[in-house]
């Protein structure tokens, strides 16, 4: 059943739109992200949830009930942003109290409730400390405390955290699916990092100017996008693309032969179904996909070598000006100036 519902979802702002069209289901108990670049609408999308933006046209509907002429108090959500918002005089335990306070909720219970809710966030001895005497992850942990006690039927995080250290952003990252885990709680996240996203989501729902562009679980995206932006944007480092045209079709019209940039490729997914022989066209190969080949179709130079430990990622041009990368677990011995050939496994490639 689905607990959040979008139809036909408009927002414009004077003659600006950056919302269109977008039609959405989220079902109780999903974990849904929103991601794409900066400006794609996905912040503006969750707070038309939230009910902070005003629909231009379109319906909303959480847990069964319309909410567009509802405020935010009254649509059953608790919002997550990406400033704590914590109240610098008042204690951990009054921050999350606060808004039950304000309800009317028996002391008893309010007391119930947070200490239920710091028990599962793990910060039971915070509570009589102020947000001054905490670090950054702990000051988000109270804001997410603060949401729990609620007992919302959706939560809303908006990028919480982009204010944190790569380090506290992955333990943070991890406590989030594991809250998620323990609430069962309909959640939806934004953000731009695509390793969030690929990380945390159930369905990701990937945007790219106000339009939704695909909604999928990680990996369908992953390997299966429906076009060259959510190709290149999902995945990490991000797919390589060569010009070319097409060579040959399948009979079911599903693949298809690449030639170009000294590429010859056959039997690979075609994206588009409405393409003819001779049509231009791009190849996407993910960097993990290559391998060092001397007889491989894939040539380049090599003019960055990243060592990252676990990972290499070597930067390389080709012999037509094309920048791509290639990506290994035991690569060291490439060095700048060098040529490598490589080969890939064309079913695992992508003509868009």
């Amino acid at each position: 059943m689905a607990q959040v519902e979008l139809k036909d979802v408009n927002k414009a702002f004077g003659k600006t739109e950056v919302i269109r069209h977008v039609d959405l289901e989220i079902n109780k108990g999903e974990f849904v992200v929103f991601v794409g670049p900066s400006g794609c609408g996905k912040s503006t999308l969750l707070r038309l949830i939230a009910g902070l933006e005003k629909l231009s046209s379109g319906e909303i509907v959480i847990a069964g009930r319309q909410v567009m002429d509802l405020p935010p108090s009254k649509r059953g959500i608790a919002m997550v942003f990406q400033s704590y918002a914590l109240y610098p005089h008042m204690s951990v335990f009054n921050n999350m109290a606060f808004s039950l306070d304000l309800q009317g909720v028996a002391k008893s219970e309010i007391r119930e409730r947070v200490e239920a809710a710091a028990k599962i966030l793990q910060m039971e001895h915070l509570l009589d400390r102020r947000p001054a005497a905490l670090s950054g992850g702990q000051r988000q942990r109270v804001a997410i405390g603060r949401a729990i006690v609620r007992n919302p039927d959706v939560f809303l995080f908006d990028e919480p955290l982009s204010n944190l250290d790569a380090a506290l952003r992955h333990d943070t990252r991890v406590e989030i699916a594991k809250l998620h885990e323990q609430l069962d709680a309909t959640t939806i996240y934004v953000t731009h990092d695509q390793v969030e996203a690929m990380t945390l989501a159930d369905k990701i729902v990937v945007l790219k100017d106000g339009e939704v562009m695909q909604v999928g679980t990680p990996m369908d995206l992953f390997n299966m996008p429906v076009n060259e932006f959510v190709a290149g944007f999902l995945g990490s480092p991000k797919m390589n693309f060569f010009d070319g045209q097409l060579s040959q079709i399948a009979a079911d019209g599903l693949r298809a032969g690449f030639t170009g940039e000294g590429i010859e490729a056959s039997d690979v997914r075609l994206v588009s179904g409405d393409k003819t022989i001779g049509s231009k066209v791009r190849i996407g190969i993910r960097p993990q996909h290559l391998k060092i080949d001397p007889k491989g179709h894939v040539a380049g130079k090599v003019t960055l070598v990243e060592r990252l430990g676990t990972e290499t990622i070597v930067e390389l041009v080709s012999m037509q000006g094309t920048a791509f990368r290639f990506a290994s677990g035991d690569v060291s011995d490439l060095n700048v100036g060098e040529e490598v050939r490589f080969s890939f496994d064309a079913s695992l490639a992508h003509l868009f």
